[in-house]
């Protein structure tokens, strides 16, 4: 069932974006990857507001990569808006981030992280961390049905 569940990476870093769809690539994750490049442009497609008004555009993501540190609206604060949004709330979120700071750790699982993985330096690293992301929430994880066909549920 892995394929069917969209992985949404929100990082402003195009060099980050290209060396995350080659360790995709690389890790033969069957998941589609799409890109958004700051947290405003990542509630615009999860609220399917502007271009991405369109379901066709923007499906519902199973899984949400995100950076902390972007223009606009940064990773923090769309998290918790993420998780403050009763429609939003249960996709699962992994913070994918340079950071290290122990107030970035507390504050992104007080706020309803679902992960916190530091990005690694190299692209061997990156295939690595990709390849334990697509076993654990593609092969290991249960998600709710709702998510896997892109709908949005009742809690």
């Amino acid at each position: 069932m892995s394929e069917e569940l969209l992985i949404l990476m929100a990082d402003d870093d195009e060099d980050d974006c290209l060396m995350a769809k080659e360790a995709f690539e690389e890790a033969h994750v069957v998941n589609e990857l799409r890109f958004v490049h700051d947290g405003q442009e990542l509630m615009d497609y999860l609220k399917r507001r502007g271009k991405y008004a369109d379901p066709a555009v923007s499906p519902r993501p199973g899984l949400i990569l995100l950076d902390l540190n972007m223009p606009r609206k940064d990773g923090r604060e769309a998290l918790k808006e993420i998780k403050a949004d009763p429609e939003l709330r249960s996709i699962p979120v992994v913070i994918l981030t340079t950071s290290r700071a122990e107030e970035d750790i507390l504050n992104t699982y007080s706020n309803g992280a679902n992960s916190f993985i530091t990005k690694p330096v190299t692209f061997e690293g990156l295939v690595k961390v990709i390849r334990e992301i697509d076993q654990y929430w593609f092969k290991i994880s249960i998600v709710p049905e709702a998510v896997k066909r892109g709908q949005k549920w009742k809690s």
